[in-house]
């Protein structure tokens, strides 16, 4: 028992340090996609020929992500999490350079090429919070996804700024230096994974989960993966995931354009979003000592009722503070589900199993997500700011209800393991 014991801490011990360096990976992966975030519109506008394919160089990014994170799972099942998140930041650094380039040639495909290269990146830093979560025992498991999210903090903050400093780095060639930081970024980022990184075996889960009786390593313990996705506790995590993802993605998509389209600047557009990233990341800070003292199923409702409070402040009215308000409590909700359901995602699937279940769980985030990216614009243009805020209503009630349903069930297997404890 005191060896066990002794080697538990000695993987929690790792598996923090693996957290923190992960933190700082997000910190540079934050920075990278908030560069993109800030001018991809920008720039896909001024090279296409026809204006209307002026988001497709931002759409891909997601879209790419989303056809990726498949590969990047099994890819890293097979050559270790060290080594793909090195790959990842490596691709990340490529896509940099080739929107550099696209930016000079003034070529607009080229252009799309370098951004959906930036979307395999993102597919692979995704993994960050789900490799610090599985390196650590179930208590700890919420407190290594909130660490690496915290480094999202500042680079939330910083990115807008980084892509207005060194927008002019390679002047006379306008916005070239941003994406050319995007390429300093991913470097810098796989410096740190293959110096501080080390992969660590997937560690145990709690023994209330369907996880826990598998032995790590032993793939004849692997379910099917039809069997892994009908547990509720799957479902409740990959509602929570993918639906708060969703919903944050559409109206953070649409949110600058019904900014300047209720009367508001291009500046007051881009501080509400800036305000929303900090918004995302903050709780990052205390969120696991949140999952601590009120469990990780109210931490989940609460962000599902913050993000139902965007939609309401939204519909009151569309003056500065109603935009400022509706955007922070979105972003929070989005932390709250995100981190949640994250927590509920480490403890579904065996260690067999984690390949396909995360997997399977990323590419729906992604899809709902590019979904949400694609779909956004067009109905703002069509039916209002009105709709989009009320749209976000029905994902929110199904994220709720697969919750109530993982609640429900849960409580019916502690009440049946009751009497054969007593």
């Amino acid at each position: 028992m005191h060896a066990a014991t002794t080697v538990s801490l000695e993987r929690d011990r790792a598996g923090r340090r693996n957290a923190r360096v992960l933190a700082l990976c997000q910190a540079l992966y934050t920075s990278s996609v908030s560069i993109d975030l800030t001018l991809t519109g920008l720039v896909g506008y001024t090279l296409a020929n026809d204006k209307a394919f002026a988001t497709l160089p931002f759409s891909l990014i997601t879209v790419a992500a989303a056809l990726t994170t498949i590969f990047a799972s099994f890819l890293m099942a097979h050559i270790g999490r060290r080594a793909g998140f090195a790959l990842g930041a490596a691709v990340g650094a490529a896509g940099g350079a080739i929107s550099v380039h696209a930016i000079f040639a003034h070529s607009f495909w080229q252009f799309c090429c370098g951004t959906a290269t930036v979307g395999v990146f993102q597919a692979f830093a995704q993994y960050y919070r789900l490799a610090a979560a599985d390196a650590v025992d179930t208590p700890l498991k919420s407190r290594a996804i909130s660490t690496v999210l915290t480094g999202g903090v500042v680079a939330a903050v910083l990115g807008p700024a980084l892509a207005a400093w060194s927008r002019d780095w390679l002047a006379p060639v306008t916005f070239a230096g941003s994406y050319a930081l995007v390429t300093l970024l991913g470097i810098a980022s796989m410096a740190l994974v293959l110096a501080g990184y080390r992969n660590a075996p997937a560690a145990s889960a709690s023994s209330g989960t369907p996880a826990a009786s598998a032995k790590p390593g032993d793939e004849s313990s692997a379910r099917p993966l039809a069997q892994i996705v009908r547990q509720p506790i799957f479902l409740a995590a990959l509602a929570n995931n993918a639906l708060g993802y969703m919903v944050m993605m559409f109206v953070m998509t649409a949110t600058p354009i019904a900014a300047v389209a209720c009367g508001h600047t291009i500046g007051d557009g881009a501080r509400i979003i800036e305000w929303h990233l900090v918004g995302m990341y903050a709780p990052s800070f205390f969120a696991a000592r949140l999952i601590a003292r009120f469990g990780v199923l109210r931490m989940i409702g609460a962000g599902i009722a913050l993000s139902a409070a965007c939609g309401a402040i939204a519909l009151a009215a569309t003056d500065l503070p109603h935009f400022y308000a509706a955007l922070a409590c979105l972003g929070v909700g989005w932390n709250f589900m995100f981190v949640g359901g994250t927590t509920l995602l480490a403890q579904s699937y065996r260690p067999s199993e984690r390949a396909k279940t995360q997997a399977t769980s990323e590419f729906t985030t992604f899809a709902c997500t590019a979904l949400a990216s694609l779909t956004a614009g067009q109905l703002l243009a069509r039916f209002g700011w009105s709709v989009v805020s009320a749209s976000i209503f029905p994902a929110l009630a199904l994220a709720a209800c697969a919750t109530l349903g993982f609640a429900w069930s849960r409580s019916r297997a502690n009440a049946a393991a009751a009497p054969s404890l007593s």
